[in-house]
């Protein structure tokens, strides 16, 4: 059975193998009969992994039949033809469809006026040109071999041969680098004498007159094809920059991929991608068949939500409707750069949590977040949202902000925590103080009062009174104390250790178990002498509370019987205005003994003052410490951001403006509902210089003179306003964190630099500006719907597609998209052609791979931006006649 390639890949191409009695040419053996030989060429072959062999014996087709038969038999593609001279005695290899008969060959030999077969190394009669207009003719292709050597096309000096935009490929020796300068310009196009007006393919293919050569890395090139096929050999050299490569070039790249893809149930049920490309993938589709949809489902098994406002809403409401409905679900495998290329299954059933399984099909603790740190995914029209949302576009900026600048935000956010705890514990003691101040203004009152009292000749008999009122406050503090020991007891028994963790299920596979086993027993004795101890600690205390508790409700009783003999002194004095002496007495006492409650506040205001002072010098010390830390990651963030404009040089320009956005200040002072302040009166926060909420909160503190003289702006009505913030709300504000603001300019210019704004770019514009910052390098996928809208063809043919075709190799990217250019021009090594009926959408192996690809190019064609007229102005890329 046939296997089916839905991806295009790049094959290892042998493009220049010679029979076995091709050595004889050289005067040289090999040692080997030709059935040894060639069952020798096959096992190579596919030892070296190689697909496609080219056969190409000087002017003789003779071995072509047996060869092709036996590589055909172990799947490995023949493109038969031959090597052959110019009347300029230069050398090229000519190569036809795998299906060409010898017969056939023997024919294309004579029509290039090579007729004496016997004498295969005698040039032909046709000159390089004619030869190779001639060789197109009959549907083979042509490539100059061995360049740089003697019988090479560049060491004759044929630059008009060369300029031949029919010759697609020129064969150097080795490795490019090890190319002679004076030819590697040429072949870099540096050479005026020497212009093309399309690349040329540079390939390795070495003469293999031994099975053996066949193990030398400059006997193969690598041919990107969706399947190997002589039609798809031909298409590569048409993009030779994509799709030709040398083994010297090969350099591997480490990134995630998403590698599978299904869907289950909803519209896309049924829809399985396997394999997508490691490279560039595109989703095409006429509207309605489900591109989007696909694209969304991916956002949710990645649990990645949209930025923008608007594409929450329109996320939601697709999986809502797609998947729902069915009870969905959506399964993807990737392959993790950030886990060291571990391969992960990523699922997600509606309206379940992500599930994450391992290669071995256990459930992982893993987040998408663990696995595809980076993974970036946008809908249709996210990007212009985003370029018009400022928190949006930090959000973008800050994938490129370096490791340490995430650490000094975790420490900003501690600190900013201790400041926060600060405010709560100076608040609450400030408010204490305020309770007790409040208390004790009511002494000297109280005091007044009782003098009046004793000129009445209260007070020799109630001396007693403030002295029991204070055995009473003891009372209180007896038993806090008995509280705080029970609590100590409590904490030491809570503090006893589980020996759970060295149990034998834990330690018995361990190579010291037995001593682990003799840590837990010293443990368990440990826990048991202690359990005795705190037993008899319990007995103990239960003991003496007891009695302490009795000897309290002997003092009580104690205390009602004075409390009994005042009351029968006070009967003895005098009545007055109208009360009894009891009254008067009874009035005293109680007079005194609130006298005696408010009396030790005293003492606890002297303790609360302390403590507002220390907590006042602690905030100070964290608002310093904060400061610090808040300079030294603006420091941070200006150098990233250099290294970063000098990645983006000429393209784009940002500029960040630590803690410059003044929204949130705005909204702290609105929160607070301060009479005639609404957001108008507060316009001048986003225009004024050097404003901090620290300086605003030192500008409040100090007068209303200071906030008018600020130069902020700041109105007399809302200067008083400020003012009437309370003590707490400017302790809250001088901690107010500012978000950073970024600030993007795009070079609207070709030619030279010329930066303009984002804020004053045209839509199209400003989703260009994000493109780029997207584009960037990444270890994980870049997942997107229509990157095309509101870009105009020039700039994605321009700038996108050149960006695509050089990240490509390391990074992975899936489209969905209209435009032409991004899947032929970007040459998307898979491109799904998604159709779709009343019952949902179809996507089949047919209408998968790449450009090369019959069915997918001529579908392709018909459903793409334009339609077929307009791809048959690219006929050389889709190869119309």
């Amino acid at each position: 059975m046939t296997k089916t390639y839905t991806v295009a890949k790049f094959w290892k191409c042998a493009l220049q193998v010679n029979p076995s009695d091709y050595i004889a040419y050289r005067g040289q053996e090999h040692g080997l009969c030709e059935e040894d030989f060639n069952n020798r060429l096959v096992q190579i072959c596919r030892e070296e992994s190689i697909k496609v062999i080219g056969l190409a014996n000087h002017g003789n087709v003779d071995a072509v039949d047996v060869i092709r038969s036996l590589m055909n038999e172990h799947d490995i593609i023949v493109f038969p033809g031959f090597e052959i001279s110019s009347t300029e005695r230069v050398h090229f290899v000519c190569l036809f469809p795998e299906i060409t008969t010898k017969d056939q060959l023997n024919r294309y030999l004579g029509s290039l006026k090579l007729t004496e077969v016997a004498d295969g190394v005698r040039p032909s009669n046709l000159s390089a040109n004619d030869l190779i207009r001639q060789v197109d003719e009959l549907g083979g292709f042509v490539f100059a071999a061995h360049v740089t050597l003697e019988s090479g096309l560049l060491r004759q000096k044929l630059n008009h041969v060369w300029a031949n935009p029919i010759l697609r490929a020129v064969q150097i020796p080795g490795a490019f680098d090890d190319v002679p300068d004076n030819y590697r310009d040429i072949l870099l196009y540096k050479n005026p004498d020497y212009k093309r007006d399309r690349s040329i393919g540079i390939i390795n293919a070495k003469d293999v007159a031994s099975p053996e050569d066949l193990k030398d890395p400059s006997a193969s090139c690598l041919i990107k094809m969706t399947a190997p096929s002589f039609q798809s050999f031909k298409t590569a050299f048409l993009d030779p920059d994509s799709r030709i490569r040398l083994n010297s070039d090969v350099q591997e790249h480490f990134y995630s991929r998403i590698e599978r893809v299904t869907v289950t149930g909803g519209f896309l049920d049924g829809i399985d991608i396997n394999p997508l490309s490691d490279h560039l993938n595109a989703v095409i589709g006429g509207r309605g068949t489900g591109k989007s949809t696909l694209l969304e489902c991916l956002r949710y098994v990645l649990d990645k939500r949209p930025l923008g406002k608007e594409s929450q809403k329109k996320h939601d409401e697709i999986i809502k409707e797609n998947l729902g409905k069915a009870n969905g679900r959506i399964e993807i495998s990737v392959r993790s750069s950030t886990r060291n290329g571990q391969r992960y299954i990523i699922s997600r059933k509606y309206p379940d949590p992500v599930i994450i399984k391992d290669e071995s099909g256990n459930v992982s603790n893993y987040t998408v977040l663990d696995i595809l740190p980076e993974v970036e995914i946008f809908g249709q029209n996210e990007i212009l949202e985003i370029a018009q949302d400022k928190d949006g576009l930090f959000q973008i900026i800050q994938r490129f902000l370096p490791e340490s600048i995430k650490g000094s935000e975790l420490k900003i956010a501690v600190i900013q925590r201790k400041l926060e705890d600060n405010v709560s514990r100076l608040i609450k003691a400030e408010e204490s103080l305020s309770e007790l101040q409040g208390k004790i203004a009511q002494l000297p009152k109280l005091e007044e009062e009782a003098n009046q009292y004793k000129k009445l000749g209260v007070e020799d008999i109630s001396k007693v009174v403030p002295k029991l009122e204070r055995e009473r406050t003891l009372f209180v503090r007896i038993q806090e104390e008995l509280k705080t020991i029970s609590s100590a007891i409590d904490t030491v028994e809570n503090s006893l250790p589980d020996t759970i963790f060295i149990s034998d299920n834990i330690i018995c596979e361990l190579p010291h178990s037995e001593d682990f086993k003799s840590i837990r027993l010293s443990f368990n004795e440990l826990k048991a002498k202690y359990a005795e101890q705190i037993q008899a600690m319990r007995a103990t205390y239960t003991k003496y509370q007891t009695k302490i508790m009795a000897d309290i409700e002997g003092i009580k009783i104690k205390i009602q019987d004075e409390e009994l003999k005042l009351e029968k002194s006070f009967k003895t004095l005098p009545s007055l205005e109208g009360k009894s002496g009891k009254e008067i007495g009874v009035a005293y006492q109680n007079l005194l003994k609130r006298i005696e409650q408010v009396k030790p506040t005293e003492a606890q205001i002297k303790a609360l003052k302390k403590s507002i002072e220390a907590f006042q010098q602690e905030r100070r010390n964290i608002l310093s410490e904060l400061s610090e830390l808040r300079s030294n990651r603006s420091s941070e963030l200006s150098r990233a951001i250099k290294s970063l404009n000098k990645i983006l040089d000429r393209k784009l320009k940002i500029t960040i403006i630590p803690e410059g956005s003044r929204k949130a200040l705005k909204d702290f002072i609105l929160e607070c509902n301060l009479e005639g302040i609404g957001e108008k009166r507060l316009a001048w926060i986003d225009t004024a210089d050097a404003l901090s909420p620290l300086s605003l909160v030192s500008a409040i503190r100090g007068s209303k003179e200071k906030l008018i003289g600020s130069n902020w702006g700041v109105t007399p009505n809302t200067a008083e306003a400020l003012l009437r913030l309370s003590p707490s709300q400017l302790y809250k504000l001088e901690g107010l964190g500012l978000p950073d603001l970024v600030n993007i300019e795009l070079n609207v210019s070709h030619t030279r630099e010329q930066y303009k704004d984002i804020k004053n770019l045209s839509t199209g514009q400003q989703c260009t500006a994000i493109l780029h910052l997207l584009m960037l390098e990444s270890r994980d996928p870049l997942i997107m719907d229509q990157p095309e809208d509101n870009l105009d063809n020039a700039f994605i043919a321009e700038r996108i597609v050149t960006e695509l075709r050089a990240s490509k190799i390391e990074r992975q990217f899936l489209f969905a998209t209209h435009n032409a250019n991004i899947p032929v021009f970007g040459d998307a090594e898979w491109i799904g052609i998604l159709e779709s009926t009343s019952e949902g959408a179809t996507l089949p192996n047919e209408r998968q791979g790449s450009i090369d690809s019959i069915t997918v190019r001529d579908r392709a064609a018909e459903i793409l931006e334009g339609g077929k007229t307009a791809f048959l102005q690219r006929k050389e890329k889709y190869g119309y006649e």
